[in-house]
């Protein structure tokens, strides 16, 4: 299998939902059910099993950008190799 990203073809809500949702998901501690009450919040119609089924096609592609990046000035590790 290749490093490509997932398709977000065919999937009813934008891009930017979907990516929103996974990021959020992944960054704290939000159950799938807790994700779903915020996004209603904000106007957003998402169910939670559809969050779960974004975070297992789509989590994997963020977290290996994630990784891929370069480190940033105020980066925790960067700051942890400069003055070690």
């Amino acid at each position: 299998m290749g490093d490509a990203s997932p398709s977000y073809k065919g999937h009813r809500h934008p891009v930017e939902v979907i990516s929103r949702c996974v990021w959020l998901y992944h960054r704290f501690p939000l159950s799938f059910r807790g994700l779903e009450e915020l996004m209603l919040e904000r106007g957003v119609i998402v169910f939670y099993e559809t969050v779960r089924r974004w975070c297992l096609k789509f989590g994997q592609a963020y977290a290996n950008a994630l990784r891929r990046r370069e480190p940033g000035p105020g980066d925790k590790w960067h700051l942890d190799e400069v003055f070690s």
